[in-house]
């Protein structure tokens, strides 16, 4: 008996039969929303080409993930996860804040947050994911990785959308008149065929300042600069930079755009018949500060600059960080969040502001915020570009880009002094 049964083993009841693993659901659901909603948000904006051109390569990026997703295994699964959890948070935590902060609850907003909230899922189940594939101790190292993953790749990118996706904002109510001042709505157009929005208040000594904004900011944000200005008869041109106000383009809050929207303003400024030959100078606030610098290394006609608040806008311009491990970390984050800004949003890098002191040496006036740590050693260190032609004037106890407000009186004798100096108005 026992030969004639030898190796038939008998038939395995049904509940003991092994079930087979469930195929992932949740992961590609999550995958395809993410994906979905990104090319919606995509197709909000630019040209018709472009847009079709986007969200077709975002649907198919997102079916070729949902289907390995499917097939993978666990650790296929993860990586495919942790990448587009990258993608997906930093381009929803980024586009979300920016709409949030200037236009609120609007349909990019409500898109991103999804896009976040997948990304967020995506990223937590693929780093899980591949820390539980990783054997024993080796597992330790997660932690410092993950430091390392947020500080160096995260966090960069997360701020690079920002500056690259911010919607233009409202304009205010404020304009000249409410200064008392008679001015003119002008229209300029760049080089690159954008259309730029900006008051004129025309000059009564011979010579015009282009008064430039800080990042996010609209003309609007340096009404009681041009007040000064008009008050000694300068001309005063108040611009909306590209993306910001009424002005058409992208916004690039680095300030990447600096030189082509300067250089329209300037030669609208060349053309009125009350301004002479090298008397037009740059007046900018924090990241105009830095544009109107930068732009001086491109432009002859500049003849003058008044930066206030001017740190630096990109790697090049820091070099006034310290040279320890911090500052090797700083470095190190800025170089992924400029070069991303730069990758999406197609700007050119401008040259660095030493190197534009240095191009054509011409005055400048850097004025510090005595109570912001950084800015006296970046004046300082763009000063010794050029030693001669850059003055350095600290306001005590002054926040950032708020001399004018901390102390009127002193701003204005500076400022105009500076001006009276370099451009030698007519009547002054």
């Amino acid at each position: 008996m026992a030969g004639k049964y030898a190796g038939v083993l008998p038939e395995p009841r049904s509940d003991q039969v092994p079930a087979r693993p469930r195929s992932p659901v949740i992961l590609p659901a999550v995958i395809a929303a993410e994906g979905v909603a990104f090319a919606i948000l995509l197709s909000l904006d630019g040209s018709a080409v472009w847009q079709v051109v986007r969200v077709l390569v975002t649907l198919t990026v997102t079916a070729v993930a949902v289907w390995f997703s499917r097939r993978a295994g666990r650790t296929g699964r993860g990586a495919t996860a942790l990448m587009l959890g990258i993608a997906g948070t930093a381009a929803g935590a980024g586009v979300a804040g920016a709409h949030l902060a200037k236009a609120g609850l609007d349909a990019a907003a409500v898109l991103a947050a999804v896009v976040l909230a997948a990304g967020l899922f995506l990223l937590t189940w693929g780093t899980a994911a591949l820390v539980r594939a990783i054997p024993g101790w080796w597992r330790l190292l997660a932690i410092p990785a993950a430091w390392l993953f947020f500080e160096f790749m995260l966090f960069p990118l997360t701020v690079a959308v920002f500056a690259t996706n911010e919607p233009p904002g409202p304009l205010g109510s404020a304009t000249p008149a409410s200064y008392g001042l008679a001015y003119h709505d002008v229209a300029l157009r760049t080089a690159d065929g954008v259309r730029l929005s900006a008051w004129y208040i025309p000059s009564r000594n011979g010579a015009a300042v282009v008064l430039l904004p800080g990042s996010g900011s609209t003309r609007g944000a340096v009404l009681a600069q041009a007040a000064v200005l008009a008050r000694h008869g300068y001309g005063t041109l108040l611009m909306d930079g590209r993306g910001h106000g009424l002005s058409g383009g992208h916004a690039m809050d680095f300030g990447w755009w600096g030189d082509r929207d300067t250089a329209a303003a300037v030669s609208f400024l060349a053309r009125q018949p009350g301004v002479g030959v090298g008397k037009i100078a740059t007046l900018g606030e924090s990241m105009g500060g830095e544009q109107g610098i930068a732009a001086m290394g491109a432009d002859p006609r500049i003849s003058a600059v008044v930066a206030e608040g001017a740190t630096g806008q990109q790697l090049a311009d820091h070099g006034w960080k310290p040279a320890d491990l911090t500052g090797i970390l700083e470095r190190g984050v800025e170089w992924v969040q400029y070069t991303a800004a730069g990758l999406l949003s197609g700007a050119p890098r401008p040259m660095s502001i030493p190197g534009a002191i240095r191009a054509v040496p011409r005055p400048v006036l850097i004025i510090v915020g005595g109570g912001v740590a950084n800015e006296p050693a970046a004046a300082r260190w763009f000063q010794a570009a050029s030693p001669a032609t850059v003055r350095v004037w600290v306001v005590p106890h002054a926040g950032h880009a708020q001399g004018l407000a901390t102390a009127p009186r002193a701003w204005e004798a500076h400022v105009i002094s500076f001006l009276n100096v370099t451009l030698h108005p007519v009547g002054r």
